[in-house]
């Protein structure tokens, strides 16, 4: 049969076909698949360095890696709602999700502190290695359900600066009286040093900061307290930060949507988390040295570290804080006493691991 007697045989087979379409079904293949629309809410002021760029770059790579079939509508502090509202708009099914810090809801249960990071608590690495083979994720999984969320790890800012202050900290006793912003137990730590800590998004610090609305505050580190220009207000720059040895940044997702997405569609959103978690972390180790040389020689910081008795005071007031959470719950207990494991094991490797290193590597190298 000649090529034009078939393409005519089939299109008369075509038109026959017509009468039954009633009856046919197409196969999986010939379905076109429906787009899922994702809603994504932050903390974060639009276009933020690393927070906010973070955040944007991982609603831009859940809808790049599912080819478009995920549709996500990002939405910054303030857009769609403001910043601490985040957590009950995706609760609530308004929107799908929320990139932020759980620590900022810290009042809804102290269990979510640990999943941003707490005082004297676990640097990045020790933080990924709990969450994804401590226990840490199913703990996270288990006190979102209560308030119909689940999520993921997606970023993290490493170690934290200790913040900005208009005077000079030299032991406890500098901290009565001090109003400073400092979300999560570490701002109830203070407390117990006589401070009166604020908890406030990072759009609203740098007024307040000028103003004299605080004395001081914490943010991050060198990269992004360079952007917020906090030098203009406070020149004294401490370090190490007790509150944020390793601060993770959590993608929020409400429960009741996620689990009816597909398989493919929910290991797409892990990934792209994932891969997040691992960017953030390596962009500010990568920026915030040159920031802080800068901060220290053209912006006139003077660069402080806690002393040894300052810091000790932050230990005794950290173990009174941690029996308040222990009190709380039977899971909020049941996660602290996760989270010591994770610091006693993970920590002992740390130890005569990276710990070892750093410290002989810098001795040679006088560093």
């Amino acid at each position: 049969m000649k090529r034009r007697d078939v393409l005519k045989a089939a299109g008369v087979t075509a038109v026959a076909g017509a009468g039954i379409a009633s009856t046919w079904k197409p196969t999986a293949a010939a379905v076109h698949k429906k787009k899922v629309e994702m809603v994504m809410v932050s903390t974060w002021p639009k276009a933020f360095p690393g927070l906010g760029t973070g955040a944007e770059r991982l609603a831009k790579n859940i809808a790049d890696m599912s080819d478009g079939e995920i549709n996500v509508q990002y939405f910054a502090a303030g857009e769609r709602v403001q910043a601490f509202d985040s957590f009950d708009e995706v609760a609530s099914g308004n929107a799908q999700a929320f990139h932020g810090a759980s620590y900022y809801w810290k009042g809804k249960h102290p269990g979510l502190n640990y999943f941003t990071n707490v005082p004297f608590g676990l640097t990045a690495v020790e933080q990924n290695a709990w969450m994804n083979f401590g226990g840490g994720q199913e703990l996270w999984e288990e006190l979102a359900a209560d308030f119909g969320l689940t999520g993921f790890l997606a970023g993290n800012t490493g170690e934290q600066m200790g913040g900005w202050f208009n005077k000079e900290i030299n032991s406890a006793d500098d901290f009565k009286g001090l109003k400073m912003r400092i979300p999560g137990l570490g701002g109830d730590v203070l407390a117990k040093l006589g401070a009166s800590p604020v908890s406030l998004p990072g759009g609203q610090i740098y007024e307040n900061l000028v103003s004299g609305a605080l004395d001081a505050t914490e943010w991050v580190g060198p990269w992004n307290d360079s952007f917020m220009k906090f030098y203009e207000a406070a020149k004294y720059y401490y370090y190490p930060g007790m509150h944020e040895p390793g601060a993770s940044l959590m993608l929020g997702l409400n429960k009741a949507w996620y689990d009816k997405l597909s398989a493919p569609h929910k290991l797409i959103i892990q990934s792209a988390a994932a891969q997040e978690n691992v960017t953030m972390f390596a962009e500010y180790y990568a920026k915030s040295g040159a920031a802080l040389a800068d901060l220290i020689n053209n912006k006139g910081v003077k660069l402080r570290k806690f002393n040894d008795d300052v810091y000790d005071s932050f230990g005794e007031a950290a173990a009174e804080v941690f029996e308040t959470v222990r009190a709380h719950s039977p899971l909020a207990a049941k996660i602290h006493e996760s989270f010591l494991k994770a610091r006693k094991d993970v920590g002992a490797w740390m130890k005569i691991s990276d710990q070892a290193y750093l410290e002989q590597r810098n001795r040679v190298l006088d560093l």
